[in-house]
């Protein structure tokens, strides 16, 4: 007989969820299991929302497992430690991001890469081995691993690092394996959103000149007076991009809508690399001739493993590097939804859990 997810596991939950492609979130009652000798469990203070939450809850991926409690930008108390936990103690604050799980034996776990584990268990919307559903952020705690626990350092606004545990390694983690850590590069950050204002402030705390491209003139006075990017460049003007070729060593691209790559190829120098952290959902094409005349490399890179995420939060940490949020309560989530669908947040909406979820 299938048990209803309040009956699942021992420990009651309560969250919002989404029930079926609509989106629309509700109050939810559900279950955790107890907290095992690996595992710690976190009261949760605040839960980023990220745009692949929205995805999600309308299953516009069409892998979407209702109910779904979405968030896997958790910032929390630790309530309870498991025995085999040694670094971790009660009252202790700890991220928990994308993934909560993953095979443990492949060679790319093994490396510390469980981002790119073949059998990855995400934070939400995915089955464990005992055929229950993992289900997120959007709720009033969560019991994970401690491999799959960071720690949040002293001093970070917690709000404000809540999007660093999705949005922050998904521009970190390239940067570091792409080589965009030597300061006088020249890095062209696609997009000011979510992403690109994050990379931003990483980039320049790496020590690159970093030049901001966006459709959107607009955005020039935010980019430079208020994110510290030292140039700022309108992809629709011609003339511009024309100016600018070739004077580029990386550029991220973090752009999810469909959008050309062959003017963004013709920024980069000799040997230069466009990075994609975006999701469009269309494949892009892009000339042979282009990359070959010039030696440059078109890649891609999605969150990072458990420790590279713990070194950047350590280096966020450092640097006092956090994301620019609106901090909502529980009740304006379908807004801030609706909102987030028409880019209508600068830059990331953080949920305000522990003051605002009742049942």
């Amino acid at each position: 007989m299938v048990k209803s997810p309040e009956e699942e596991h021992p420990r009651k939950a309560f969250g919002w969820a989404a029930k079926d492609t609509s989106g629309v979130l509700s109050p939810f009652n559900f279950s955790r299991r107890t907290n095992g000798a690996d595992d710690v469990t976190l009261k949760i203070l605040y839960c980023g929302i990220c745009h692949s939450d929205l995805h999600a809850v309308r299953n516009e991926w069409g892998n979407t497992i209702y109910p779904i409690v979405p968030g896997h930008e958790i910032i929390g108390a630790v309530t309870e430690v498991g025995t085999n936990v040694a670094d971790f103690k009660v009252g202790d604050i700890a991220g928990v991001g994308c993934l909560v799980g993953a095979c443990h034996t492949c060679e790319s776990c093994e490396s510390d890469l469980e981002n790119y584990c073949p059998q990855p268990i995400l934070t939400y919307n995915s089955v464990v081995p005992n055929g229950t559903i993992t289900y997120g952020g959007y709720s009033d705690h969560i019991v994970v691993p401690r491999r799959y626990a960071v720690r949040v350092p002293e001093g970070l606004l917690l709000a404000a690092a809540a999007p660093l545990l999705c949005a922050g390694i998904t521009v970190y983690s390239p940067m570091k394996h792409y080589g965009m850590t030597e300061p006088g590069r020249h890095l062209g950050v696609v997009g000011l959103g979510g992403l690109g204002h994050v990379a931003v402030k990483i980039g320049k705390a790496f020590g690159l000149k970093v030049t901001v491209i966006s459709t959107s003139p607009a955005k020039e006075k935010e980019a430079i007076q208020g994110l510290g990017a030292d140039a700022f460049l309108v992809s629709r003007d011609p003339e511009k991009m024309k100016d600018a070729a070739n004077t580029m060593d990386y550029i991220l691209d973090t752009v999810s809508a469909v959008h050309p790559l062959e003017p963004l190829v013709a920024l980069l120098k000799l040997n230069g690399k466009l990075v994609m952290v975006g999701l469009p959902d269309k494949p892009l094409s892009i000339n042979a001739f282009s990359l070959l005349f010039g030696r440059k490399a078109v890649g891609g890179s999605v969150i990072g493993g458990m420790k590279e995420t713990q070194e950047m939060m350590d280096f966020c940490g450092k640097h006092n590097i956090t994301a620019d949020v609106e901090l909502v309560s529980m009740d304006y989530v379908n807004t801030a939804m609706h909102r987030l669908a028409k880019a209508d947040v600068k830059y990331r909406f953080v949920i305000d859990v522990a003051n605002s979820l009742s049942n």
